[in-house]
């Protein structure tokens, strides 16, 4: 599989709770016309016309490449335009000449994720510090909605989570109840410690986050159970 990025050739160049943008309130949608978001009276419409819904359940979730250390830079311009964007960070220690320091980085290094038309990405692309849309082939693709609502639920659980090489082998598993309950992924054991790996398959990179073991079950005897039933 290709993975490349959705390049503009003549660009130059995190709150604890994930690092989140902040919530647009429910009443704000987006406009085609403008490319980002405004705050009409009528919000998107479904396309059964029956009840209307909030342009964050329409537009999906893609991941922009960054420069290096320009994350919450990209974060906080694409929220002054009206974008709904996500920057995951995780706490480290720094050691400085007389202390420690504890400071908050990303979860994924020179990535940051977003709500977006592709149709009208252009406000995007020319960011400051964006280098481009991660996709297949020529044309960007999007994030899953589930694999961006699981690192959103670590977040929210507040969840000890670091960086973690990405899987492609190993037991699918659901935790069964907690802060974490039904978020899938892959279990690893660390140090006789059970760790969930959470994946965004898209950028091959993944989050490891503690669980116990009396928390998951295999994925596959879940699926089977609801089956039955």
């Amino acid at each position: 599989m290709v993975i490349c990025l959705f390049f503009l050739s003549d660009i130059p160049g995190w709150d604890r709770i994930g690092g989140s943008l902040p919530k647009i309130a429910d009443s704000a949608v987006f406009s085609p016309q403008a490319g980002a978001l405004t705050n009409p009276s009528n919000l998107l419409q479904a396309v059964s016309g029956s009840d209307p819904v909030p342009y964050e359940r329409i537009l999906p979730w893609y991941a922009l490449r960054v420069r290096s250390r320009w994350e919450k830079l990209v974060a906080d311009a694409l929220r002054g335009k009206g974008y709904h964007g996500f920057l995951p960070t995780y706490a480290v220690r720094n050691r400085w000449s007389d202390r420690l320091q504890r400071v908050e980085v990303p979860l994924f290094p020179s990535y940051v994720f977003c709500r977006l038309d592709v149709a009208r990405r252009l406000p995007v692309l020319v960011t400051p510090g964006v280098i481009g849309i991660v996709g297949l082939g020529k044309i960007p693709a999007p994030i899953p909605d589930c694999e961006i609502e699981a690192i959103q639920a670590v977040a929210r659980a507040g969840a000890p989570a670091v960086p973690w090489p990405y899987l492609r082998v190993g037991q699918a598993v659901r935790v069964t109840r907690g802060a974490l309950r039904d978020v899938e992924g892959i279990l690893i054991a660390v140090r006789k410690e059970f760790k969930i790996v959470l994946s965004v398959n898209m950028l091959q990179r993944s989050v490891a986050v503690e669980v116990d073991r009396d928390c998951i079950e295999p994925k596959d005897s879940y699926a089977s159970a609801k089956t039955a039933v």
